[in-house]
């Protein structure tokens, strides 16, 4: 706190750039060199088989990746490595288009957005929650979160989906207005491979209810939630 008083004062501004690439340490996008042999060893080591063998190359599904690193461990040629760029969201409804990185600052309406933990960690929770802090500043693109479905554009769902709260998803996503969006956030919700099956669990959010955007990660960054959420708001303004 102390830190972000003194920058204040001097001037400098304390907010995140959500455009960034990321730090060193970041594991984001997968890339393949041109060393690989096929082998199959990080499919093979993947624990949410979010990695398939396409013609001797590895394709990975980002919906149900955890960005773990147990596939760059396995490859034998060392040809598969992370970048540290962010995996950022994709729009599942009207285009398979991926979210373009330039954000607009400005936005033509507002966005108001209901979260449900359909069954999660709280990982995901936390790093939403990070994003109304002093360095993201959610609300500088008129975002914000409200209690009650019926005062929301947009539904945040976090966590596999679990069959005690499918209803409440169910019903939340019913007692919202039209239009509305529904945001699957992190590989639980978008993959729901994480816990893989059991009698507790009914699947991703997209098995309950119609998901419009994605956003992979375990958990997701606070920036990567934000390109999302700001795509969320123009893909609103458009419907109305």
């Amino acid at each position: 706190m102390l830190k972000m008083l003194e920058a204040i004062l001097a001037g400098k501004i304390a907010t995140e750039n959500i455009e960034t690439t990321g730090s060193k340490r970041l594991r984001g996008q997968l890339r393949c060199a041109d060393g690989c042999s096929g082998c199959g060893r990080c499919a093979a080591a993947c624990p949410v088989q979010a990695v398939a063998m396409e013609q001797g190359r590895p394709q990975i599904d980002y919906h149900k990746c955890l960005f773990c690193g147990r596939c760059v461990e396995a490859c034998a040629e060392k040809a598969l490595s992370h970048s540290n760029k962010e995996r950022l969201a994709d729009i599942l409804s009207d285009s398979q288009v991926e979210v373009s990185r330039t954000v607009t600052a400005k936005l033509g309406r507002s966005l108001h957005v209901r979260h449900l933990d359909a069954g999660s960690c709280n990982a995901c929770d936390f790093e939403m929650g990070a994003t109304s802090n002093p360095i993201y500043d959610l609300h500088r693109y008129g975002i914000a979160f409200v209690a009650s479905p019926r005062h929301a554009d947009m539904l945040m769902v976090t966590g596999v989906v679990t069959r005690n709260l499918e209803q409440a998803l169910r019903m939340t996503y019913e007692a919202m207005p039209q239009p509305r969006l529904v945001m699957a956030c992190g590989a639980c919700a978008a993959g729901g491979a994480t816990y893989g099956s059991t009698y507790a669990i009914v699947g991703k959010a997209a098995d309950v209810v119609p998901v419009d955007i994605a956003v992979p990660g375990c958990p997701p960054r606070p920036s990567a939630m934000i390109v999302a959420l700001c795509a969320a708001a123009d893909m609103l303004d458009e419907r109305l």
